[in-house]
């Protein structure tokens, strides 16, 4: 007599799909939420640098990075965070309960896009790349431009300059800088 499977069976033996599917309504949320916190703060005119989604012990925090030129207060950030909470209730895109934060992204904010570093061409970052590129992966320097696909860094300590291709740019954050004795700032 054949055996047929059922279906049924201890929760270990099921197949590993419903790990995809998981992921997949996760990644479906996330999106969510990012068109959700897109409206509300291009609403404002303000700059939503980052959404992130970590979830841990049936909870899950949700964090908004948002910006303006010249920087964002405390009352940008709780509007826009009343916003973005409201919509989110009635909308529910989030499985069980959440936390929403909304912040700035700080001084040592990510840069993401190659807008980023054209916006702040002359600051200091650090950037890591996906591989190496002339046999580095790691690089602190002044942003001196980002054409043609290429960032290019002033490495004043070592001296010269980097072009790392910005596809190949894992990440890069700004570095916090400090007015030395004497420097006006």
């Amino acid at each position: 007599m054949p055996f047929l499977a059922t279906g049924a069976g201890p929760e270990w033996a099921r197949p590993l799909f419903f790990l995809e599917e998981q992921l997949t309504r996760q990644e479906g949320a996330l999106e969510r939420v990012r068109s959700v916190a897109t409206r509300v703060t291009a609403d404002r005119g303000f700059e939503l640098v980052d959404v992130e989604m970590k979830h841990a012990s049936g909870n899950v925090l949700v964090r908004l990075y948002v910006d303006k030129p010249g920087g964002i207060g405390l009352d940008d950030l709780q509007s826009v965070s009343e916003e973005v909470s409201a919509i989110l209730d009635a909308e529910d895109p989030i499985e069980g309960h959440y936390t929403l934060e909304v912040s700035s992204p700080g001084l040592d904010r990510p840069l993401r896009t190659e807008d980023d570093y054209r916006r702040f061409a002359g600051r200091l970052a650090k950037l890591a790349s996906y591989e190496p590129v002339d046999g580095r992966r790691h690089w602190t320097g002044r942003i001196v431009s980002c054409e043609g696909g290429l960032v290019t860094l002033d490495l004043e300590k070592e001296g010269g300059e980097a072009r790392v291709p910005f596809a190949k740019v894992s990440h890069g954050r700004l570095e916090v800088e400090f007015p030395r004795p004497g420097q006006r700032g």
